[in-house]
């Protein structure tokens, strides 16, 4: 019997990664992430799967940002009855930002029916607290390196994959088949993560792309940020710096905190820190140690003097402190969540700055800003954009081209065929070029939907 492969999201995007891996009867998901950007991408996550969600015996996630795995609680809702296989720290965030996740959707759709700016009537969440609590409870975790069976017959195995705590690259061995997906990795010199481990063999992989036509500027993030808060401290202006609440909030705090202490930015500029989800992960790394570079000191210094607004009436009351201050909020991409309050309070003003912390998905507030639009819509109104805006090149927790080229070259043997997913056409193209070249081997990008015979 062939095993097959339908590649139900990450393919032609950046988002929404979900990989239906078939033998025989079963069927197992690796990843059940959000579609995230253009809303023709966003509305994906309110159609139907093309499988039905009773018949998936079991998920696999690589890690927990949203786009891996913010659609479990829509697949449970929608009748999945199996187990969520992931690492142990995986399961611990997944905890932090399913809840969140909904919150937030919840949050969004109420303050919609307030001020009436949906097109729907009422404005609905995709998902509540509720079902984002029965997800919860089908996580089971296990350790790197230790095969389990999440289905009879299916050998399944984690190893380290970088990019932020829990994250994984998956081998699936089934029907005398080894697949091996990538997973987001993480790149070498991360200052928080460790590198990737090295891949084990594989007849088939799945590798991601987000930087597949990019290479990393040298430097460090620390040396990159440093101007900038620097610059807008001393014209008495508020740098806003919308964060991704696991891996990027924390890189930022740590480089903060190693500032202050170099005494290349004052000791006494406010850090807020909005963003409960942020918080909590933050908390986690403690929990933690041994799986990433930073010591237990390293983890308690980097927030000590950090102000966390952990309520909405805290997060308001960050607008009442004037002068010099930073604010990290969530989201990354300025999709949703607390950064859209600070946004609308300070893009219309030159002396205030906007940091943005990596890739920005096309069609996304971020995105917009980093291309310099002169405005930008936040809940149904147009915001004009008048402070600075800065992208960071050295923030991000991705490998870029070269590093998923050496992650790939470190595979053991002679894989028959790789898929290059999880990246814009353009970066996801130019790998396939990059492997079939200096790799010498077959690589293809899947289109949304497809099936494959592997």
């Amino acid at each position: 019997m062939d095993v097959r492969i339908q590649f139900l999201g990450g393919a032609g995007t950046v988002t929404g990664s979900k990989y239906l891996v078939q033998h025989g009867s079963d069927a197992l998901l690796v990843d059940c992430g959000l579609f995230q950007g253009y809303k023709t991408l966003r509305l994906r996550n309110r159609a139907p799967l093309p499988v039905v969600p009773g018949q998936v015996r079991a998920v696999v996630l690589t890690h927990a940002h949203i786009d891996h795995s913010g659609y479990l609680p829509v697949l449970v809702r929608e009748g999945f009855r199996g187990k969520v296989w992931c690492t142990h720290a995986t399961r611990d965030l997944c905890e932090i930002l399913l809840p969140d996740a909904a919150h937030l959707q919840e949050e969004d759709a109420a303050f919609a029916n307030r001020h009436g700016f949906s097109k729907h009537s009422p404005a609905l969440p995709l998902y509540t607290a509720e079902d984002a609590a029965r997800a919860l409870r089908h996580l089971r975790a296990q350790p790197l390196y230790q095969p389990f069976e999440p289905i009879p017959g299916w050998r399944v195995q984690f190893f380290g994959a970088g990019h932020i705590l829990g994250a994984a690259s998956v081998l699936i061995e089934v029907g005398g088949r080894r697949l091996l997906f990538s997973g987001d990795l993480g790149r070498a010199d991360d200052p928080l993560m460790f590198p990737p481990d090295p891949p084990p063999g594989a007849d088939v992989v799945v590798v991601e792309s987000t930087y597949g036509n990019r290479r990393h500027p040298d430097g460090h993030l620390i040396d990159e940020i440093a101007p900038l808060l620097a610059r807008v401290a001393a014209r008495g202006g508020t740098a806003v710096v919308p964060v991704f609440a696991v891996g990027r909030a924390q890189a930022i705090l740590h480089a903060i905190d190693e500032l202050k202490r170099q005494q290349r930015l004052p000791r006494s500029l406010p850090v807020y820190l909005d963003s409960p989800m942020a918080i909590h992960a933050t908390a986690l790394l403690a929990h933690h140690l041994g799986e990433h570079r930073l010591s237990a000191a390293q983890v308690q210094h980097m927030t000590r003097g950090v102000q966390a607004a952990s309520t909405p009436d805290e997060s308001k009351a960050i607008a009442r402190h004037h002068g010099p201050k930073v604010i990290l909020a969530g989201s990354g991409m300025a999709t949703g969540g607390r950064v859209l309050h600070h946004l609308k309070l300070y893009l219309g003003d030159h002396r205030h700055m906007v940091i943005l912390t990596g890739y920005q998905t096309p069609g996304t507030r971020g995105d917009a800003l980093a291309r310099g639009a002169p405005t930008v819509r936040i809940h149904g109104q147009d915001w004009a954009v008048a402070a600075e805006v800065a992208q960071l090149t050295t923030a991000s927790a991705h490998a870029d081209a070269d590093g998923l080229l050496t992650w790939l070259r470190a595979i053991p043997g002679e894989p028959r065929r790789i898929f290059v997913t999880h990246g814009e056409p353009d970066a996801a193209d130019a790998l396939r070029c990059r492997i079939e070249r200096e790799l010498r081997r077959t690589a293809l990008v899947p289109e949304y939907g497809a099936t494959w015979a592997v």
